[in-house]
């Protein structure tokens, strides 16, 4: 897909914010982590391991737990709540600074420095918002099917990012979503997302998730535009 193509004229802070994220030493160290705790996550859930086996690893995992809490920890609260763990990075960033994004790495769904992310891609396709993601054993709900609370979560995500395609941003008042069958895990899934309507600070946006040619569910989401001064009041008062 050609990016100049298919930007729109309103853009996602989600997307544009990882995709200007500098890849720096720290930070593909960070997501190499994240990726093998994935697998670890992934092979646990599905594990038909002794006891022995099983023991074996949670000493493993218990020492290595062990280090990483001997670590430096930090919490930086420069954009969001969700920068809390985005690193030092961050500090001395400004609004619109690529940095400032860094809490993006850390998303709960398109965090590539989140193990508890699945993650989901994020794109645009002319005036849409495009999603990728693939559930592992760890998401089950129905056998063998995603859980129809994740399947939920991501809308809120891609729904999210499609609403910003008005110009402007706004906090999800209600999320509404139809089940049309079953979410298959391991299989690739493709979300699309847009930009339904307006009304005032009201705004409205759709989406799909298929499964191949199969539409799984469908949602829509009313999110109300928040007044930037006022949003920065809150957060001065917070880190005040």
């Amino acid at each position: 897909m050609n990016d100049d193509d298919a930007r729109p004229e309103h853009v996602s802070p989600r997307i544009e914010g990882m995709r200007a994220l500098r890849e720096t030493p720290r930070r593909l160290e960070q997501r190499r982590l994240a990726s093998a705790m994935r697998e670890v996550i992934e092979h646990l859930v599905a594990t038909t391991a002794s006891e022995a086996e099983l023991a074996s690893a949670a000493d493993e995992l218990e020492a290595m737990a062990a280090g990483l809490r001997a670590l430096p920890t930090g919490q930086t609260y420069l954009g969001f709540a969700e920068s809390a763990n985005a690193g030092q990075e961050t500090k001395g960033a400004q609004p619109g600074e690529p940095e400032w994004y860094a809490f993006f790495d850390h998303s709960p769904f398109i965090g590539l420095a989140n193990p508890l992310a699945p993650p989901m891609e994020l794109e645009y396709s002319g005036e849409r918002v495009v999603a990728r993601v693939t559930f592992g054993s760890a998401y089950e709900g129905p056998p063998g099917c995603v859980h129809g609370g994740y399947i939920a979560a991501v809308f809120d995500e891609l729904l999210g990012a499609a609403q910003s395609l008005s110009g402007d941003q706004g906090m999800t008042a209600h999320l509404g979503v139809d089940y049309r069958r079953p979410t298959p895990l391991g299989v690739p899934l493709t979300l699309e997302g847009w930009l339904d309507r307006r009304e005032g600070r009201k705004i409205f946006a759709r989406g799909t998730l298929h499964a191949g040619e199969q539409l799984t569910a469908e949602a829509d989401g009313l999110f109300i535009a928040f007044d930037r001064g006022r949003f920065q009041e809150l957060l001065d008062s917070r880190n005040g």
